[in-house]
């Protein structure tokens, strides 16, 4: 017997009976098989390492596997038996993986064997069992012939993300909940940086940006979350699982990397793994062993506990006088009543601020200014023209200039933007759009921003201020003002139209550039523009003709699918093709099709038949709801959905999964009206104080509320500027 929590680690002994045509894995390599009665054989495996209670694991199933060694170490990738022929690339992109993290980390995989497996039916992408790390099949399996270069990231990532846990998470394990962000903020930075390095070609800063942009969405919410946090019941533990955790964790440590350097930073990791290999730590043990290399200077446990134990972000405002640069910062609030700026008054962190001047030179060290107080100051030898804080991107801060120095900077945007980095330019869209917001700037001064974007070829800025003015037309389209969201939409026609003319549908293109493409086609197939629904309707006739045989170009797949499913006939060869293929990236591609329809009976079909789990595995059921969320005519069907099936969904799922927060997210992110602030608010309310009380139907009330201010604020200005 054990206690089930991470800090009481045990050895165990595990023994399994099976029938004859089954294999059984564990977290040790098997040392004997047994015949006993009945025909069952028992498996025994060595007694394992000290580890928590949460990374046993058991597999007994009909699987076949691939196995490489590396260093001594077996490993070997396991799937059913029709689909061992997509296993090569996990093991050999596991192996490099392996290699990589023994020699950053200074520490050997302490393990004989790997096992990474492919599960048929699994509710999360990956789980990191220690030596037996099971997986969703998306997220394991690539076949050549219909896994695109953005499938075959996704794969990389997961396993970069569940090999670093084999450190980070296993090896040493927080020591309670509160601290899940030590794992699985750790694994997110881990992955990441592994695959910069080790796979330059399959990653891009874009979607981690992306990825940081949206988590500082939800933490400028009141219902945010410190990353580290107390919990005590289970929903608790469950909703600390959440981008927060991963997202806002990881960019935290991306942010320290950059204001240490990289040697300070991987030295510290490797004496953290080094004392504490086989135990339980905290917030304190990582911050201390950091210290350990800078010798207090800077007091890294001061400057991060400023970040880790206060939930949000600051805001930092910027003005220019003369040779002087002033600073202010204050936390970032989207809520702006009173009561909560006397609230937000007494958060104050340790910012490790970067910047830029026309001044500086590009050769030498980026210049840095630990902003410790509620103001500061920054004194030039002599008068500067602008200044551009952030630098990449790389800090979890906003910033807001004054009107001088927003038009200095528009301007170089539209005369030279290639003096600043894609990131940087990313992040002034999406730091003045959010200022926009709440009222800082303008919604006209955003807009004149992006006007720059007809000269802008990089992937990061353009998704963003896609993103940014697509999000503005969902708000109004979905409010059914059909005049205003023509005319947001011929404004973005109008910015990314071009762009749009020159994009090609072959695979051809660097993933920087098939992400963009995906993003780009996608926007205009869905609203028709540019002839885009055309070609793809033709290019899925193509292939329909051919019985589902022809080739197609894998990273706009689900772009061709998805005109094909407009018709009726289209709809149902999709529908035949998902029962028949055995690429799992092929059929996730069907399945959002599918789910594009603007057939209500099929979208209630597809949810109904996603829930009993048969046709549709009930994995998949966040996938079609969120699908569904996003199109005209199933956005308010799904939250009906959601709300006539409750009481079965958490039987199914549990309350405080991440399938619910998701489901829940999904279906209410664009109401924007008080007739579904109270619709929304009552239902959570009739279910019980506990539901109400979640962290995610707080975060979704608060989104309605926000999406009306944000009319309120922004509707007669958008009216107005187009």
């Amino acid at each position: 017997p054990c206690f089930d929590e991470p800090a009481f680690k045990a050895n165990f002994q595990v023994k399994i009976n099976r029938e004859d045509q089954h294999i059984a894995l564990s977290n040790m390599p098997k040392i004997s098989t047994n015949p006993l009665a009945n025909g069952l054989f028992q498996d025994e495996f060595l007694v394992s390492l000290k580890m928590s209670t949460y990374l046993v694991a058991v597999i007994v199933g009909n699987f076949k596997c691939t196995n490489k060694k590396t260093n001594g170490i077996l490993v070997s990738v396991y799937a059913v038996p029709q689909k061992i022929g997509q296993t090569e690339y996990a093991l050999n992109t596991a192996v490099k993986l392996l290699e990589f993290y023994q020699n950053y980390f200074n520490i050997t995989y302490p393990f004989n064997k790997t096992d990474l497996v492919a599960l048929p039916d699994f509710q999360a992408a990956g789980m990191e069992n220690w030596g037996l790390i099971t997986f969703r099949e998306t997220a394991l399996l690539y076949d050549n012939n219909t896994s695109s270069a953005i499938d075959k990231k996704r794969v990389t990532a997961v396993i970069a993300h569940e090999l670093a846990h084999q450190w980070f998470g296993n090896l040493v394990t927080m020591k309670w909940w509160n601290d899940l962000w030590l794992n699985e903020g750790f694994a997110t930075f881990m992955e990441n940086l592994a695959m910069k390095i080790i796979f330059p070609d399959l990653y891009t800063d874009d979607i981690f940006l992306n990825l940081q942009f949206k988590t500082m969405e939800k933490d400028s919410m009141n219902s945010s979350h410190p990353v580290t946090l107390p919990v005590s019941s289970s929903a608790e533990i469950e909703q600390m699982f959440d981008i927060v955790s991963y997202i806002k964790g990881s960019s935290l440590l991306f942010m320290l990397k950059n204001y240490l350097k990289k040697d300070v930073f991987q030295t510290g990791i490797q004496i953290y793994l080094h004392d504490y290999s086989y135990n339980s730590t905290c917030n304190d043990n990582l911050w201390d062993s950091m210290n350990k290399v800078t010798h207090g200077t800077p007091d890294v446990k001061t400057i991060m506990n400023t970040w880790t134990i206060q939930k949000g972000f600051p805001l930092v405002t910027v003005k220019r006088e003369g040779k002087k640069i002033l600073l202010k910062q204050e936390r970032f609030v989207h809520n702006t009543e009173l009561g909560d700026q006397i609230l937000s008054s007494s958060y104050l962190w340790q910012i490790p601020l970067s910047y830029i001047t026309n001044n500086d030179n590009s050769s030498l060290p980026l210049q840095t200014y630990l902003l410790d107080k509620k103001t500061g100051v920054i004194e030039y030898p002599h008068e500067i023209e602008w200044v551009k804080f952030n630098v990449n991107g790389n800090g979890y801060y906003i910033v807001h200039y004054d009107d001088n120095d927003w038009n200095a900077l528009i301007k170089l945007l539209k005369t030279n933007p290639s003096i600043f980095d894609p990131k940087d330019r990313a992040n002034l869209i999406h730091n003045i759009f959010i200022l926009a917001g709440i009222g800082k700037v303008s919604l006209t001064l955003a807009f004149n921003l992006t006007d720059y974007i007809v000269k802008e070829s990089s992937t990061a800025p353009i998704m963003q201020a896609l993103y940014q003015t697509s999000r503005i037309f969902n708000l109004v389209e979905k409010r059914g003002m059909l005049d205003l969201s023509a005319r947001v939409l011929y404004r973005i026609e109008k910015l990314f139209g071009e762009k749009i003319d020159q994009i090609t549908w072959n695979n051809n293109k660097t993933l920087s550039e098939l992400e963009l493409q995906s993003s780009l086609l996608n926007f205009a197939c869905y609203y028709d523009l540019k002839n885009c629904s055309s070609t793809a309707s033709d290019l899925f006739k193509t292939w329909k003709d051919s019985n589902g045989t022809a080739s197609l170009p894998t990273n706009v797949m689900k772009i061709i699918f998805t005109a094909g499913a407009k018709t009726e006939s289209g709809w149902q060869f999709l529908l035949k093709m998902y029962s028949f293929v055995d690429s799992e990236p092929e059929k996730l591609k069907i399945l959002e099709s599918l789910a594009s329809t603007s057939d209500v009976k099929k979208l209630i079909w597809l949810m109904q038949t996603s829930l009993q789990g048969v046709v549709i595995r009930s994995q998949d059921l966040p996938t079609v709801i969120k699908s569904i969320s996003q199109n005209l005519p199933g956005h308010l069907l799904a939250w009906d959905f959601v709300k006539e099936n409750w009481n079965q969904l958490v039987k199914k799922f549990h309350s405080g999964s991440y399938t619910i927060q998701s489901m829940v997210t999904s279906t209410t992110y664009q109401f924007s009206t008080l007739e579904h602030l109270l619709e929304v608010k009552s239902f959570f309310e009739s279910k019980s104080e506990e539901t109400a009380q979640l962290r995610y139907v707080r975060e979704a009330i608060e989104t309605i509320q926000l999406n009306i201010q944000w009319m309120e604020k922004n509707l007669a200005l958008l009216e107005k500027s187009l």
